[in-house]
């Protein structure tokens, strides 16, 4: 898989942005949803990128840096068709890889605690990623569940 930082106006992108913000808002409650829409990944302090397999997306992910030492991990999505072949598991590893050359030290994220999400929830336990209090912005919601990894620096 290629990974390609940028380009978020990619039509396949686009579209793969808008399934992901339908499915949150199909999910939980509009006051819960924490996606970003297409204008929101462009700002200065998002970093995007995006898998590809010849011509064909197959996934992306977001970095939104809090602070010098601190992100949160945003826009996660695997194209339908690409699900079960690692390429969640690559993009992440390609953004920890990124984020510590940044000289990020703690990654953290958002995710729902509706059964939707066990997925996610589960495939992030298995990055090492673990539960702790919301962070930054957030403030205690019983549709979000939060979660942090150290990377080491």
């Amino acid at each position: 898989m290629k990974i390609k930082r940028g380009n978020v106006e990619h039509p396949q992108i686009i579209a793969l942005l808008e399934e992901h913000l339908s499915d949150m808002y199909a999910t939980s409650p509009a006051d819960s949803v924490h996606a970003l829409d297409i204008d929101r990944l462009k700002t200065n302090d998002i970093h995007f990128f995006s898998g590809w397999f010849n011509h064909s997306l197959a996934g992306c992910i977001a970095l939104k840096c809090l602070n010098d030492r601190e992100a949160e991990i945003k826009s996660m999505r695997t194209a339908i068709g690409h699900r079960g072949k690692g390429v969640a598991s690559q993009l992440l590893e390609h953004v920890s890889d990124f984020a510590t050359r940044q000289g990020i030290e703690m990654l953290y994220l958002e995710t729902g605690t509706h059964d939707y999400f066990l997925p996610a929830r589960t495939f992030y336990k298995k990055q090492g990623f673990h539960y702790c209090q919301p962070f930054a912005q957030y403030e205690n919601d019983p549709n979000s569940c939060f979660m942090v990894k150290g990377l080491g620096n």
